[in-house]
């Protein structure tokens, strides 16, 4: 009997490649999903409002990928739902898994890069520590916090410190891709700000292997093993595209425009190493930016 996987988030752009994976590897996958329920592959629930233990009883494993977008101007309400969303879904199903009947084996949850906060040249691995100021590492320690209801039932634990998604289907690349190939793009500030990416591809995978390897828990840095600057992200994704890289985006316009969310997002530097999933045996399909752009924007490239 195929192993039963419970899925959130599934209607995002990492949720949705995920799914797809899952299925071609064989999982019989169940959805939580706002709303209505429809048909037997999903369970409704409210991440604002508790879950009964008997409705996540049950799945070999767990992968919660729900919250709130963060790519727009972070006003009171914004970060609010931001924090949430992550904070109060991941509690609500972290608690009702550890008081399930039938417990899973792992709960993979979601977590953000955003968590080390701004560290400029530093290289930043798994026990670094958080972020000393700023919303985006409150938040995500908060949020990897709230998983640790699972962890004391003795259900594994992989918080998924994400880096940079890169597709063309959506995501930062997908907002970049319109003025870049209008011949519009450039760096951001100064460009000497390190962006830790990582493939659609390799996120995906990442996961499937957390899913098998036992080895991995706590904290796991999702990004490619060779982060870039901002400048040569530019340049590497202008010459991908055959277009120029001469118009920059200088800070103080893109704090003008998206204020908190430009200094945190946009203009901070992270530098961060994926340690634990190279120990562990990860071997990347793309851990080369230009290989990863061309292989993500071939059908962008062909349009």
């Amino acid at each position: 009997m195929a192993a039963k996987i419970l899925v959130s988030g599934s209607s995002g752009l990492l949720g949705a490649a995920l799914l797809r994976e899952l299925k071609a590897d064989g999982y019989q996958v169940v959805r939580l999903v706002h709303g209505t329920a429809r048909g037997a592959d999903q369970i409704a629930w409210d991440p604002a409002q508790p879950l009964t233990p008997e409705s996540v009883s049950g799945f070999e494993a767990v992968v919660h990928l729900a919250g709130e977008s963060i790519a727009s101007r972070w006003t009171a309400a914004k970060k609010n739902a931001i924090r949430d969303s992550r904070v109060l879904g991941t509690s609500h199903l972290a608690t009702a898994l550890a008081r399930a009947a039938q417990r899973p084996r792992v709960l993979i949850s979601g977590s953000a890069i955003g968590f080390y906060g701004n560290r400029a040249d530093e290289f930043l691995r798994e026990d670094s520590p958080s972020g000393s100021s700023g919303f985006l590492p409150e938040v995500c320690r908060e949020w990897e916090a709230a998983s640790q209801s699972a962890s004391k039932a003795g259900i594994r634990i992989v918080n998924l410190r994400t880096g940079i998604v890169l597709s063309s289907r959506g995501g930062a690349l997908a907002k970049m891709l319109p003025p870049f190939r209008m011949g519009l793009g450039g760096k951001i500030g100064s460009g000497h700000q390190w962006m830790s990416w990582i493939s659609l591809g390799d996120m995906t995978g990442a996961i499937l292997h957390m899913l098998k390897n036992e080895s991995l828990s706590g904290p796991v840095n999702c990004v490619s093993p060779n982060p870039v600057i901002n400048a040569d992200f530019t340049r590497t994704l202008g010459s991908v595209l055959s277009r120029p890289t001469i118009f920059p985006l200088p800070a103080f316009i893109a704090h003008m425009m998206f204020g908190q969310m430009a200094d945190e997002l946009l203009l901070a530097s992270q530098r961060v190493e994926p340690v634990k999933l190279l120990a562990s045996g990860y071997r990347f399909q793309h851990p080369e930016l230009k290989a990863a752009l061309e292989g993500v924007l071939e059908k962008a490239l062909s349009s």
